[in-house]
């Protein structure tokens, strides 16, 4: 048959057979997006009902005991790292995204911080979690916050160095934030991140999405200084990381500069392949407006030795650990050195 008889069909059939083709056409449509969605949702189900999130990604896992990749990776320096420059994660969540984000964070670029802790408003056995007075909503993340720092200092402040701040959605190699730390004093009052500006304000922060890190001496500074002396927001609503920078400030912290020797970025307050091959996802022109460094796109965005990157799905956490933690090219090796250090 001609292709100008085929197309000449629907012109020329019964109006019953032309009410049956139109049916068939929606319903093969309904059909393959109800799939599609299905599929989503079935991946999203295989997430949250993992039970062992640690032991499942562990670098052994699905490794044969022919296995030599592993054995060939030299962590020496990363190992001194873990044991000297002593980290503490806080982890922003909410009971909605325990099963949906908190679990893919913990399961992988969580492990390797000294310790892990998440911040929320209910209790997840499988986190587990710091449950804080809080109503928990959007409006309240500075509330939430200053509860947070609270229950950092009071708890823990003695046993750790630096304590760095992470949203659910965001991931971070936490070997390149301990070579950047390494270098840095954490009994001076100050913090790092990816430095924003406010449009037509004289006041810059650090992005939360981001993530920021605060010496333990920026935390007492905050606790003891900045909250008693009524230097913050008093009430619980307002942006929390531009909240927290004018808290900080108030109290003479200082905001440290974590750009590479080449003035790459290292702390990225969107998913990184939006810098690499901007306008593919999202308009990232609110990002460029704000940055207080000029930001360059392509392999010049961001530093080798990037540290976090914002707006990560869980299927895309373990991309990234497959991908940085699992692939080498054979043959190419890398030999780090620590210079030294300035004390």
């Amino acid at each position: 048959m001609s292709m100008s008889r085929i197309l000449l069909i629907p012109f020329v059939c019964k109006p019953s057979v032309q009410i049956f083709l139109a049916g068939l056409i929606v319903g093969l449509t309904l059909g393959l997006l109800i799939l599609f969605i299905k599929t989503d949702n079935s991946r999203s189900n295989y997430f949250k009902n993992m039970q062992d999130y640690n032991s499942y990604f562990s670098v052994g896992r699905g490794h044969s005991e022919a296995d030599t990749h592993h054995a060939m990776i030299n962590t020496t320096l990363a190992d001194e790292l873990f044991s000297k420059v002593k980290v503490l994660c806080w982890i922003m969540t909410s009971p909605s995204n325990h099963l949906q984000r908190a679990v893919h964070v913990k399961a992988t670029w969580g492990k390797r911080c000294n310790k892990i802790i998440f911040m929320s408003s209910a209790e997840e056995p499988l986190l587990p979690t710091v449950v804080l007075p809080v109503t928990e909503n959007r409006e309240n993340l500075w509330g939430k916050a200053k509860e947070a720092l609270k229950y950092l200092y009071r708890n823990y402040y003695h046993e750790y160095d630096w304590f760095f701040k992470a949203d659910d959605d965001t991931y971070a190699v936490m070997e390149n934030l301990r070579y950047l730390l390494y270098y840095k004093n954490s009994s001076q009052p100050v913090y790092y991140g990816c430095k924003l500006k406010v449009p037509d304000h004289n006041f810059n922060y650090m992005s939360g999405g981001a993530g920021y890190v605060l010496s333990k001496a920026a935390l007492q500074k905050f606790v003891i200084e900045a909250l008693p002396d009524m230097l913050c927001r008093q009430q619980n609503n307002g942006l929390e990381d531009v909240e927290i920078g004018k808290c900080l400030q108030a109290v003479g912290v200082n905001l440290g500069n974590s750009l590479d020797n080449e003035y790459r970025h290292r702390f990225t307050p969107v998913f990184v392949n939006e810098m690499l091959v901007p306008g593919v996802l999202n308009d990232v022109d609110w990002y460029m407006k704000m940055m207080y460094n000029p930001n360059k796109f392509g392999l010049q965005c961001c530093s080798d030795n990037l540290i976090t990157t914002h707006y990560v799905k869980p299927h895309q956490m373990y991309l990234l650990e497959y991908l940085i933690y699992h692939v080498t090219p054979f043959g190419r090796a890398y030999n780090p050195t620590l210079p030294q250090r300035f004390t």
